[in-house]
């Protein structure tokens, strides 16, 4: 008598601080999906849309402050109990502290809007990425995923995808390019790792 296995997806947790269309966007990507699912968005931000995007599709939102994340255990004390295969930051802007890393090697992942080495950083996000891109008259720009470590940008990364900057470049095109890239790659850059043995 041969026994079935059950499919179990994997479980992704979702850190971000503003609207949250990235944590949105993969929460739809999944949600039919067999290999993994959002079961979880955390936000440092008590007013941040991303809460109210998370609750409308039925995934657990919480909210969390700095002494939680820093002086506490409390949020680590969350993933353990939640047991993610992948934490993943959506445009989070605070540093990741090192006991959280320490306990998820290789499972805490992040967006970055530029190609990395260029434009990381503290205070290296959204517009302020895009506008020195500008200013320093780029010829290309593009998203960056890459692992997360105790430095901001620093980790290995994972994935890169650039196109050219044309001489008409407006703040405004180039962010609404920079977040179809964000759209299009990154779910299926998570999946991808979800798929990978180093990541189960």
């Amino acid at each position: 008598m041969s026994s079935q296995k059950r499919i179990i997806p994997k479980k992704i947790v979702v850190f971000a601080s503003g609207s949250g269309s990235n944590a949105e966007n993969i929460i739809r990507y999944f949600k039919d999906s067999n290999i993994a699912e959002v079961v979880c968005v955390l936000s440092n931000k008590s007013s941040a849309k991303v809460l109210d995007r998370a609750q409308k599709l039925n995934v657990t939102a919480l909210y969390f402050d700095r002494d939680a994340f820093y002086k506490t255990n409390d949020v680590l004390h969350i993933l353990e109990d939640t047991k993610p295969d992948l934490i993943v930051l959506a445009g989070f802007l605070w540093l990741f502290p090192s006991a959280i890393i320490a306990k998820f090697p290789n499972k805490v992942i992040n967006l970055h809007p530029a190609l990395l080495p260029k434009y990381g950083g503290k205070g290296m996000f959204g517009e302020n990425v895009h506008r020195a891109v500008l200013d320093n008259k780029e010829i290309e720009t593009g998203i960056t995923i890459h692992y997360v470590n105790e430095k901001y940008d620093d980790g290995q990364i994972i994935f890169q995808k650039g196109f050219p900057i044309s001489s008409t470049e407006t703040l405004t095109s180039l962010t609404e390019k920079i977040h179809e890239l964000e759209h299009r790659h990154f779910p299926k850059v998570i999946e991808k790792l979800l798929e990978a043995p180093t990541i189960d």
